[in-house]
């Protein structure tokens, strides 16, 4: 087969009747037909129709949509978006349909319709296009990476930066839902970023500092069991947390009432438990021996935890960092151009920021510094930027973390622009998400992420179970149940949109029904026994389309809708990850794979391998088809942090 550079795509459209593929101006270049086989399409109606219209072939290009329903088209075009006044765009629309050639080795005629041009790919031009396409790039179908350049007409220059800080619990409390969400959509747009050509950070900015560590130093004394410690770790810190939690209550309460009637809270947390955690906070941030020693053993006992359990999701990080780790020194810088520029004023003691006196109006106030001397979430977060952009010089930090974050974030961001640094808040990013709704996360009914895993798995384990014959056919049960769990847990994080609050339900999420992880699993292990049960090998599909660019044809595939419909649909992914990076949303992908899965379903009795008629030819003809199908579905599971499974 040709290969994957311009002038392979030149040979390879050669063999099917058309000429080089028009090019399209534009920096950064607006067509990837290295990478998005549906640029190719783009680029020759684009080019004919700038023709018939008259205009600039970069208008018309960037005036073509894919339609939502296929059956509108594989390409549309808005006629008035090119804004040619001359005629009603009706009358232009069937003027452009009746110009354009026939017989086009690549379209179908078109038809207009109203105000819009749909064009339908020709279906022979899909399988000597579209397959080898995808056979010839494998595992680097869908991936751009030539969007992470920083100069496309100087690619010496080298690839973007991006900073992903994502899943980040609090080694005080809980690693509970919204970690979970955290972790599995950060960990998703780290993936997407880096099949984009982007070089990526993943940081776990863990909060292991601040006075919620004072109250768990406070409960180890009281709770603490070394013996517990020792049996179960971060369980049994999250229960002596949970424990000082409760006894610590009473106090939080009654400060938050004087607070509210507008009485001074200073008494009231000067004694109790607030005057203790206060203490050994305050120990901490003066250096303590001890305090640091307790400190440094919570802390990696959570990390070790932690990193066991998202080598579960196939997450890695590439720096464990956290508020502890903040230079001191850029601290001080922080609030000496806070005061400096006036920012910065004395509140009842604290060191607050009145960002409704400077004009940013819903933000309020925020403490920035504590009446104790102690240092803000809000303080150390605005350090821990301009460390950032020293260490990595990025060009995009995105946080990840819960819709309920949204206001803190204006808050951060407003002050690093207040710093006389607004080109550097441009930079930064809120990515936020809704509420897991029936997942508890309540101190002392604690659910960690690994029980939740486990739950999963045991769940798919007692499904694979009912199927004996099947079951015994797996070569390790509990990896494929530790897999097909995951992916449960996983797609139903990922099946609406992020910013929408989803009931957590066990008994949904592991259904082979409707869609869900399970039966995106099933999909693909059900393409992976295609190539079995008809004694082929992935090297007869590469062979067969190498040596037979013919056998593609009508005798075998032809114009059948289902073949064409399936090949149309896995022509769209690479379109479909581009889109994804705009809007860092897993469902994009997700509904696609989705919508893969059920074209391939309704395709099966239509278009069957073993036992077609028409011989080898076609018995191979159609196996590289699902085969294509399966490398698609692949790489977007893999893309969503999927391991997909062979049985």
């Amino acid at each position: 087969m040709p290969t994957p550079t311009p002038d392979g795509l030149v040979s390879l459209l050669s063999q099917i009747g058309a000429g080089p593929i028009p090019s399209i101006a534009g920096e950064p270049p607006v067509a990837h037909p290295l990478h998005r086989p549906i640029d190719i399409y783009r680029a020759f109606v684009a080019d004919i129709l700038a023709r018939v219209a008259g205009c600039e072939t970069p208008v018309v290009y960037e005036s073509l949509q894919i339609p939502s329903n296929p059956v509108n088209g594989d390409l549309v075009l808005p006629v008035p978006r090119l804004r040619i006044k001359v005629k009603k765009p009706a009358e232009q629309c069937a003027e452009f349909a009746a110009a354009f050639p026939d017989n086009h080795p690549l379209f179908q005629k078109p038809v207009a319709a109203g105000i819009h041009l749909p064009f339908f790919f020709a279906p022979l031009s899909l399988p000597r296009l579209v397959l080898p396409y995808i056979f010839l790039r494998q595992q680097s179908y869908g991936n751009d990476p030539d969007v992470g350049l920083r100069n496309h007409a100087a690619p010496d220059q080298g690839r973007k930066k991006v900073i992903l800080e994502f899943s980040s619990p609090n080694i005080a409390k809980e690693f509970h839902a919204g970690h979970l969400r955290s972790t599995i959509i950060g960990a998703f747009i780290a993936r997407l970023y880096e099949t984009m050509g982007w070089d990526v950070v993943k940081v776990n900015y863990l909060g292991d500092w601040g006075k919620q560590f004072g109250l768990l130093a406070v409960g180890w004394q009281r709770f603490g069991s070394e013996e517990e410690l020792a049996r179960e770790p971060l369980k049994h810190l999250l229960d002596v947390y949970a424990r000082i939690n409760k006894a610590f209550s009473p106090e939080q309460e009654e400060s938050k009432k004087a607070r509210d009637e507008g009485r001074d809270t200073a008494e009231i947390e000067s004694r109790g438990l607030f005057a203790e955690r206060n203490a050994f906070f305050s120990r901490m941030e003066a250096g303590d021996q001890e305090a640091m020693a307790l400190w440094r053993r919570f802390r990696d006992i959570s990390i070790d935890r932690y990193i066991a359990t998202y080598a579960r999701l196939n997450i890695d990080f590439d720096e464990y960092s956290g508020e502890s780790q903040v230079n001191k020194a850029t601290i001080e810088r922080v609030e000496s151009i806070l005061r400096e520029k006036g920012i910065y004023e004395q509140d009842k003691g604290s060191w607050v920021i009145d960002f409704e006196k400077l004009g940013s109006k819903g933000l309020g106030i925020a403490v920035v510094r504590g009446r104790t001397g102690a240092t803000t979430y809000l303080l150390r977060d605005v350090a821990a930027i301009l460390d950032r952009e020293e260490k990595y010089a990025f060009d995009k930090m995105i946080y990840v973390v819960s819709t309920e974050q949204d206001l803190y974030f204006r808050r951060v961001f407003r002050t690093v622009e207040l710093l006389g640094r607004p080109d550097l808040a441009a930079r930064l990013q809120h990515v936020n998400f809704g509420k897991v709704i029936g997942m508890s996360s309540r101190l002392g009914n604690v659910q960690l992420l690994s029980d939740i895993l486990d739950q999963s798995r045991e769940a798919m384990h007692d499904v694979m179970r009912r199927n004996e014959v099947k079951y015994a056919q797996v070569d390790d049960p509990d990896a494929v149940a530790e897999k097909v769990g995951i992916s449960a847990v996983m797609v139903q994080d990922m099946s609406g949109k992020r910013i929408n609050n989803y009931p957590f339900d066990i008994n949904r999420m592991t259904s082979f029904e409707g869609d869900t992880g399970p039966y995106l699993q099933y999909c693909h292990a059900r393409l992976n026994s295609i190539l079995r049960k008809a004694g082929l090998t992935k090297q007869d599909l590469v062979d067969h389309l190498e040596n037979r660019p013919d056998g593609l044809d009508a005798n075998v595939l032809g114009d059948k809708s289902h073949a064409t419909d399936l090949l149309r649909l896995m022509a769209q992914y690479p379109d479909v990850t581009a889109m994804a990076l705009k809007t860092l949303e897993p469902s994009t992908i997700l509904t696609y794979l989705f919508r893969l899965a059920h074209q391939l379903s309704s395709c099966y009795d239509v278009l069957q391998v073993v036992g077609a008629e028409g011989g080898r030819d076609v018995m191979v003809a159609r196996a590289a088809l699902y085969e294509g199908a399966r490398l698609v579905l692949e790489r977007g599971m893999r893309l969503l942090g999927l391991d997909p499974v062979e049985r």
